[in-house]
């Protein structure tokens, strides 16, 4: 109950904490806005953000608060088809059944590992590198989760790229114990050999509150030659130098092993979808991420907030890279296996942010106005191709050198602003503005030819932009009409400045990918029975960066990397959740229920989309316009039911993804290789428990796909494949939770 209280009065002062990540508002005069108040007896997993989440505005914009504590799904292996059940329209990969790696998108864009989502820890980059290589390989473990903030394509405006908009962990730390010191452990047990460990321990005192946590999770994994092992350690400190002044310290250490079953082709899927002809391919990955934070209250009405953080990590991989055709057997000449070839990743970043946030009278009306400046400086040292050993186990030592060997370099300066105009008591107005400066350069040795190390033509790539946005909000009781368009970007990524050796070349004015989302929708919460948000959305994506063939004057082919047309996706975003039993009786002696369906419908297509290819010694030019995206499906869908009857929470859940393209011509008929082709639309059902009693012990068990369903959500032409990556089978979970 103290908690409640304290974000209330938070609210009511004026101001809020980004470093404890509190989402209230402020309250103003002429209409009281919604404050989300999440309570030690609420239920609700999901929410909407409120106007003004610390120093950043999120009025106007499409965007979903899911609380973890009320999520009841697997969150050991962070299940995200449960933990995103209820925002609408999120596509959801399901070729890691680790949890390793998640892979989410919306609105036709692609899950490769979140890659068109700005991915944030608790306000701070964690993916690779966000402007040349934006894969989230890092994914926090969901125990240690409090809440996860999902902001559309309006994100742009206050976190920059991607056209998928900005998607933040926000991980507990401690504020709302309200005690000195409190230990948790939760213990988990599943098919697979799963086994989990989660310890934390935090407290809080008048000045200051702290959280740290262990967790360990290994498995065999559900296909054959897929064990993995991940290790989680983070810890925070937050000391309250005076009323106006806290200083928040952070450190996160993440290592995870995974051996990499491969893909199949289609035959072998249906032949035996848990079946793996790779027992030699192994990924690792070691995250390490500091933050310092600092959050200064300048008056009742101004705050400001300023965040340093540091990045550095590795991604190692080894194997035997080729299709599933291909068996990976002992050299009769050798008699041992083939060499594998290794790869190897270097990332060492940190950037700093500012933001300020501040309410001002205007025209006897209350206005808000935030703005921020931001500066990112990233180094990836890439080694591709190395000749490996002829081993079985994970292993990077080399027989031959590294043939490819890359530095990169990013800088990026950017400022923003936006405000927010109250007309009247129930319109809203929300312009904003971001202005960008990215930096891209790259040197090193692209390959080897005939012995000679070939050197990488040192190129660097600066430009200037703006980007601009603008929203409206009109409150009708305790609903709202909502609207917004938004410019958005994704910068030219570090495989686009790379050319293999003889055969591709760079358009030396290759563009950024360009363009817009916009949103316009009918959300609220009718008392505590009915939440609803529906919407549709317009994404423009323009030039879209491809590899076109060309001739020389001599006659010679090779390929151009070049912008080569746009798409556009659109469509409608619905969620419905309503509990009968609060709406028509309020009678909770044998509990309660709520029902709930999430739906995404998109039409994503390509218009004035040019591909030109080689057929023998002719150029053929093939027009995709109207042809569909890859990698987005018409249908998702989700419903389910929430039982609830004092300590007990059961949830059953059904989802369907309907069917996608993984090329722009739209093949059918699956590739010998199982690279190419259709995948299929299905279902999947889970069913979740969840019961707390005597205030501190907790049990969970699952039962995820309940039908044994078998499916695949991705074709890779790389790793984790190549080829067709099945999802999970039939599994099952059970863990035991204490506080004491």
């Amino acid at each position: 109950m103290r908690s409640v209280l304290l974000t209330i009065a938070v609210a009511l002062n004026g101001w809020s904490s980004m470093a404890q990540q509190t989402d209230t508002l402020t309250a103003k005069e002429g209409y009281v806005k919604d404050v989300t108040v999440v309570g030690q007896h609420s239920r609700a997993d999901i929410h909407q953000l409120p106007e003004v989440v610390g120093t950043a505005i999120m009025a106007g914009k499409k965007n979903s608060l899911i609380v973890m504590d009320n999520v009841n799904g697997n969150i050991v292996t962070n299940t995200m088809r449960q933990v995103m059940a209820k925002v609408p329209g999120v596509h959801v990969w399901e070729s890691d059944g680790s949890g390793i790696q998640i892979g989410v998108a919306a609105r036709g864009l692609s899950p490769n590992r979140s890659w068109e989502f700005n991915t944030r820890q608790n306000g701070y980059d964690i993916s690779a590198d966000p402007f040349g290589y934006p894969e989230a390989y890092y994914t926090p473990q969901l125990q240690a989760v409090q809440r996860i903030q999902v902001v559309r394509g309006a994100g742009s405006l206050q976190y920059g790229p991607q056209f998928g908009g900005m998607l933040n962990f926000v991980l507990r730390d401690g504020s709302d114990i309200n005690q000195p010191f409190q230990f948790e452990t939760q213990n988990t047990i599943g098919s697979n050999g799963l086994v989990n460990t989660y310890n934390a321990l935090g407290g809080e005192t008048e000045k200051l509150h702290y959280y740290a946590f262990y967790d360990h999770r290994s498995a065999d994994g559900w296909r054959e030659n897929s064990q993995y092992r991940v290790g989680t350690g983070f810890a925070t400190l937050t000391y309250k130098v005076n009323k106006q002044l806290s200083i928040t310290a952070e450190y996160t250490n993440w290592h995870a092993r995974s051996q990499q079953p491969g893909g199949l082709t289609d035959a072998q899927f249906t032949q035996n979808d848990r079946q793996s002809f790779r027992s030699r391919n192994w990924f690792d990955l070691l995250w390490n991420i500091g933050a310092l934070k600092a959050n200064y209250t300048i008056n009742e009405k101004s705050r400001l907030q300023a965040t340093l953080f540091a990045f550095s990590g590795n991604r190692s991989s080894v194997g035997f890279l080729v299709a599933p055709n291909v068996k990976d057997s002992i050299n009769t000449n050798t008699l041992a296996y083939n060499n594998r070839t290794v790869f190897v990743d270097e990332y060492r970043n940190w950037g700093a942010e500012v933001r300020y946030l501040t309410d001002y009278k205007l025209l006897g009306g209350n206005s808000t106005f935030s703005a921020g400046v931001r500066y990112y400086n990233g180094l990836t040292r890439r080694f591709n191709n190395g000749r490996g050993t002829t081993n079985v186990d994970y292993d990077l030592t080399l027989v031959a050198d590294y043939q490819q060997k890359l530095r990169f370099k990013t800088s990026n300066v950017a400022a923003f602003a936006e405000n927010i105009f109250r007309i009247g008591k129930k319109l809203l107005l929300i312009p904003g503005i971001r202005f960008e400066q990215v930096s891209n350069t790259v040197s090193g040795q692209t390959g080897v030819s005939n012995g000679v190390p070939v050197k990488a033509a040192e190129a660097s790539s600066n430009r200037s932009f703006a980007l601009a946005g603008v929203g409206a909000e009109y409150h009708i009781g305790s609903t709202e009409l909502y609207a917004n368009w938004s410019q958005a970007y994704r910068p030219v990524l570090f495989s686009d400045l790379t050319a293999p050796v003889t055969i591709d070349e760079i358009d030396p004015n290759l563009k950024d990918a360009r363009g817009y989302n916009l949103d316009l929708g009918y959300r609220g919460k009718l008392k505590d029975y009915l939440f609803f948000d529906v919407g549709l959305f317009y994404l423009q994506y323009n030039n879209r960066i491809g590899l076109l063939a060309q001739q020389r004057l001599d006659g010679s082919f090779y390929n151009l990397r070049t912008n080569i047309g746009n798409s556009n996706s659109k469509g409608v975003e619905a969620l419905v959740e309503f509990n009968p039993i609060k709406a028509f009786t309020n009678n909770l002696k044998r509990g309660s229920f709520s029902v709930f369906a999430s739906v995404g419908y998109t039409d994503a297509r390509y218009a004035d989309y040019n591909v030109i290819t080689r057929q023998g010694n002719t150029l053929v030019t093939t027009n995709y316009s109207n042809k569909k995206v890859e990698h987005a499906p018409e249908w998702i869908v989700r419903y389910g039911i929430n039982y609830f009857w004092k300590g007990l929470t059961a949830t059953m859940q059904w989802s369907y993804v309907g069917e996608a393209f993984t090329d722009a011509n739209n093949t059918v008929a699956p590739s010998a290789n199982g690279q190419n082709g259709l995948i299929p639309s299905y279902h999947v059902g889970d069913i979740s428990l969840n019961y707390a009693f005597k205030k501190r012990f907790t049990i969970r068990a699952g039962l995820n796909n309940i039908t044994d369903k078998s499916y695949f959500t991705r074709r890779a032409g790389g790793y984790p494949g190549p080829g067709l990556m099945p999802a999970d089978g039939r599994n099952a979970y059970v863990t035991f939770g204490a506080k004491f």
